[in-house]
């Protein structure tokens, strides 16, 4: 298994960067999560998911079934219990976006907004389902357009987060790869700022994951995105 990765973040317009990323090469192992909380807490939940999805990863057995999962749901167990062990804390939370590579196969999970992308082939297919209001007016039948959707009021507003509830159900789903796929897991600032033509055609390119990467981070921010901005790109084969 051959594989290329770099991750670039930035606090954008934000006095703090909440974001947080992981790419471990050795485990396949690729995480995007963006934190929210207050007195800093955001920043600690996102970094927590981080490292205990990478050590739950880590020390687990050789068996593929329910481990992505598993992990994902230590994490949101140790967010829960960090916030009420300390009121700073109280009520913080993250999003994960996690993807794990094995073999040609790639297993995924997310909770929240922070998305992945697929880019096979030059075309961009989104393959995680925003955990939001919106997304669930949308499932319901409720008619709203792109502009309807820039200017709603509930538009950021999150169903689900990992630690603020003391048990979550994340689901685990998987697809293949071919040589040259490109997977993109991303925070909410960088898909809110940057239309899919033009993530696909970044992701398409012959460049290198850094030069990719860095790309896209700056041209969410040149687009005018005021959130903190993280993509992680990693390459197949």
């Amino acid at each position: 298994m051959l594989l290329a990765a770099h991750g670039a973040t930035t606090r954008g317009r934000r006095p703090t960067n909440e974001d947080a990323w992981l790419a471990d090469l050795p485990l396949g192992l690729f995480v995007v999560a963006d934190g929210m909380g207050g007195h800093n807490a955001g920043e600690v939940a996102s970094e927590l998911a981080i490292v205990t999805i990478r050590d739950a990863m880590a020390v687990a057995d050789a068996s593929t079934d329910g481990r992505l999962g598993a992990a994902v749901r230590r994490a949101n167990e140790y967010i829960f219990q960090a916030a009420h062990r300390r009121s700073d804390y109280a009520g913080m939370g993250t999003t994960v976006s996690a993807a794990w590579v094995v073999d040609n196969r790639a297993m995924y999970a997310n909770v929240g907004d922070s998305r992945i992308y697929l880019c096979h082939e030059g075309e961009l297919t989104q393959l995680t389902r925003d955990d939001s209001w919106i997304s669930r007016a949308i499932d319901t039948g409720m008619p709203l357009t792109p502009s309807d959707i820039e200017g709603h009021p509930m538009r950021h507003v999150l169903t689900e987060v990992v630690g603020v509830r003391a048990e979550i159900a994340p689901a685990v789903q998987e697809c293949e790869l071919a040589p040259g796929d490109v997977l993109l897991l991303c925070s909410d600032g960088l898909h809110g700022s940057i239309p899919s033509d033009l993530l696909a055609a970044g992701l398409g390119s012959a460049r290198d994951v850094d030069t990719i990467a860095d790309s896209l981070v700056e041209q969410a921010i040149a687009r005018g995105a005021t959130d903190n901005v993280t993509a992680l790109v990693v390459r197949f084969g």
